[in-house]
């Protein structure tokens, strides 16, 4: 898979986007804005087989907030593979890009929310490094959320 830096608003990232909007419609309510993933606060990928696009993946800066974020915290969001591009890796190779972009830009560790009615996020994140921690953003009270982090420094 080739991944490019794109913009929120790139017409590949839109059309990831609209999909995977419709499977967070289904399972959950996110609210994000756009320019919380332009540089140098954020960063949104795109991921592309044969020149068609299948992946995104981005992060966002997150800082100390007095609970369980800290300064140098950067967030994962729109994690997405389409259906037909599953099973093939490439949610990792995304996630890897994602740490390693985060890493770049000075970020020390990668938080993210999740949920319950997504468990092949969950495996993907566990399977990866990442440990439960306490909650925080939006969803923080939310029953069936659930918060992980990885040190990006070792």
């Amino acid at each position: 898979m080739e991944i490019r830096v794109a913009a929120y608003d790139d017409p590949d990232a839109q059309k990831l986007i609209t999909e995977v909007q419709q499977e967070y419609v289904v399972r959950y309510d996110t609210p994000v804005r756009p320019e919380e993933f332009a540089p140098p606060n954020g960063l949104f990928l795109v991921g592309y087989l044969d020149g068609v696009p299948v992946a995104t993946g981005a992060w966002r800066v997150r800082e100390a907030d007095g609970g369980a974020l800290r300064d140098g915290d950067a967030e994962i969001k729109r994690m997405f593979v389409v259906t037909a591009a599953r099973g093939r890796g490439l949610a990792r190779a995304m996630l890897a890009e994602i740490e390693r972009t985060a890493l770049a830009a000075g970020r020390r560790r990668m938080v993210l929310e999740t949920g319950t009615k997504q468990p092949e996020a969950i495996e993907l994140y566990r399977s990866s490094g990442y440990l439960e921690m306490a909650g925080f953003g939006y969803y923080a009270g939310e029953a069936e959320s659930r918060y992980y982090g990885k040190s990006l420094t070792g």
